[in-house]
């Protein structure tokens, strides 16, 4: 565990030796006024005589010490937190580009509201090792192992008495540490699920208020935060009586001492000098010793997080090279491709589900044509242009681009050849100018605008108070759905990519807004490799080729009217098209009656 945390610290790990150095000196001056004490004590037990200048002296000596103390404390935490969130960092950006080369449904399998915790919360929790349990546990314990040495070289026998507070609590940490491990499994996950629930609850607040699904969605969040109440609270009460033993036992470390020195000296088997030395001594020891091992309780936590986000790390990249795209032409293929989706645990406890949702699909889909994929929904058509655009890695077979299996090439490569726009797109909260030069980075503002005025942005946008140099919001909160989406093609468009994929692209938007998607889609695909999901027949009625999914499975491939004679899922996707067609226009008589 200390070994990859220094590898985290890289330059910084020097750091972790300079605070530990400094809070080492901060101990050890918290134990020399016991020997200054010892200096005062001796001489008056022995009945000489000793000055006020002496003692004076000594007192100084005991209040120098503490300040220095003070102040070695604070300036070795402000080395350890220096060094700590330098590590943090080094940390959180090796996480940001091992994420990069991850397939995304690895990322969304684990959920926006673990992702967040790993990020946020878990990396945090690692500053208590970095900034305190590394260099103060070390220097509180070095301090207290040379001082028993000392007192082992004094008088064996009182210093074996002063360690007898140590085994008995050193059991009840062992013992803690133990039963601590059985309950942490139980209460991280319940700790992810309750983050996920708590997100998925506040992004679907909308839709929980329009269809008052407030009690039912509220029960499950209710039941969520409720479990992770009850596993957090068992883990505490299984460590808590453990804690309170060892709290109380440790720092007694006179507990024998007294009595049983006592009785050494009035037996002749230990000096009077020694035993009051080996008091001052035992009592020096039992805060250093409480602060070092007071740190263990973190140990079971710390050790879960490390080892989740070594699994993250650990977790298979997205299978690519180095090497850039040289296909023969855009046309695409899919060779025998199977894929399953591993879904999250239900509940704390339980095992991930894997499930295969694409079953041997083969076809290929020619360059400068408009293939058409349809079927009803979950039939796993977004899943297949999530493969092509390689969201995932394909279980098994191979997608190829004009030949070339993408497995083959850079995903950035792959980027290069591939406009991909979805039903949802993500907006920035930055300038829509700036939103739509994602999809060129380097396009000058006229050919922005340009992208802009064939996606029939600029409508919308000059009636905006600065233009396109106005704001998008949040996930694009001051646009309107249709807007946004009108801002997601412009960025196709600007990409200028010769494979455009559409997965349902107009599926929701209105009919004002379709009509100038429709005009600004036909300016995206010209003369490109069109790749199309469906939803709305009609629009790809004229489709070079159109492919017909069903529960994983392609069912049949072939112009619209071979298939309304030869297959018959497609013949059922016509059909309830035709009827919901029909059942406006009745209803919109109806209406005029």
């Amino acid at each position: 565990m200390f070994q990859k945390i220094f590898e985290y610290a890289g330059p910084h790990k020097s750091g972790i030796y300079k605070a530990t150095v400094i809070l080492l000196c901060s101990v050890l001056m918290g134990v020399l006024p016991f020997l200054l004490v010892y200096q005062i004590l001796a001489p008056l037990v022995a009945g000489e005589s000793i000055g006020a200048g002496y003692v004076l002296l000594r007192v100084a000596g005991v209040l120098i010490m503490l300040i220095l103390q003070a102040v070695l404390y604070r300036v070795g935490l402000d080395v350890s937190h220096h060094t700590a969130y330098h590590t943090l960092l080094r940390l959180r950006v090796a996480l940001q580009k091992r994420f990069e080369d991850l397939p995304l449904g690895v990322i969304e399998e684990k959920g926006t509201g673990t992702i967040k915790k790993l990020f946020v919360d878990d990396v945090d929790s690692l500053e208590l090792l970095l900034a305190h349990s590394l260099p103060e546990g070390i220097a509180n314990l070095m301090v207290p192992l040379v001082v028993l040495i000392a007192m082992f070289l004094i008088d064996w026998k009182l210093a074996l008495l002063s360690l007898a507070s140590i085994p008995l609590s050193f059991v009840a940490m062992m013992t803690m540490y133990s039963v601590g491990m059985k309950q942490m499994g139980a209460y991280y996950q319940s700790s992810q699920v309750m983050n996920n629930t708590i997100i998925e609850y506040i992004n679907g607040m909308e839709v929980v208020k329009v269809f008052n699904k407030d009690g039912e969605s509220y029960e499950r969040l209710k039941q969520d935060i409720t479990n992770y109440r009850d596993f957090t609270l068992n883990w505490y009460k299984a460590c808590w009586p453990w804690m309170a033993i060892y709290n109380s036992l440790l720092p007694c470390t006179i507990i024998l001492t007294l009595p049983l020195g006592g009785w050494f000296v009035l037996k002749g088997w230990s000096t009077l000098p020694h035993f009051i030395l080996i008091l001052c001594l035992a009592l020096s020891i039992g805060i250093p010793l409480l602060k070092a091992l007071g740190f263990l309780p973190t140990l079971p936590q710390l050790n879960y997080k490390i080892g989740a986000l070594e699994q993250i790390l650990s977790a298979e990249p997205l299978k690519q090279t180095k090497d850039g795209f040289h296909g023969a032409d855009h046309s695409i293929t899919f060779e025998h491709v199977r894929f399953g989706y591993t879904t999250p645990p239900a509940a704390p406890g339980q095992e991930p589900v894997c499930k295969e949702i694409i079953h041997d699909v083969s076809f290929t889909a020619k360059a400068g044509q408009k293939t058409a994929l349809v079927g009803e929904s979950g039939s796993g058509k977004s899943t297949l242009a999530k493969l092509l655009i390689h969201y995932y890695d394909a279980a098994s077979g191979r997608i190829l681009l004009g030949g070339q299996d993408v497995q083959s090439m850079s995903l950035a490569a792959l980027n290069d050849q591939i406009s991909y726009v979805a039903q949802d797109q993500y907006l920035f909260n930055t300038s829509i100018l700036e939103n739509i030069r994602l999809g060129k980075p380097d396009a000058t503002d006229a050919e922005v605008l340009e992208a802009a005025k064939k996606a029939q942005c600029l409508e919308f946008i000059e009636k905006l108070p600065q233009g396109i140099h106005s704001m998008a919001g949040d996930a694009g909160k001051m646009l309107s759905g249709g807007q946004r989406q009108r801002i997601s093609l412009a960025r196709a468009i600007l990409k200028n990519a010769p494979i455009v994929v559409l997965d349902e692209a107009t599926a929701f938007a209105d009919p004002e807004n379709e009509e100038k998607m429709e005009a600004a889609i036909s300016e995206l695909v010209k003369e490109k490799t069109l790749f199309v999901i469906a939803h709305k027949l009609p629009s790809i009625m004229h489709a070079d080729q159109i492919l017909v999914m069903d529960q994983g499975n392609l069912v049949a491939a072939g112009t619209h009217d071979t298939l309304l004679q030869s297959c018959g899922a497609y013949q059922k996707l016509w059909k309830a098209h035709t009827n919901s067609a029909e059942w406006k226009v009745g209803a919109d008589k109806e209406g005029r009656r």
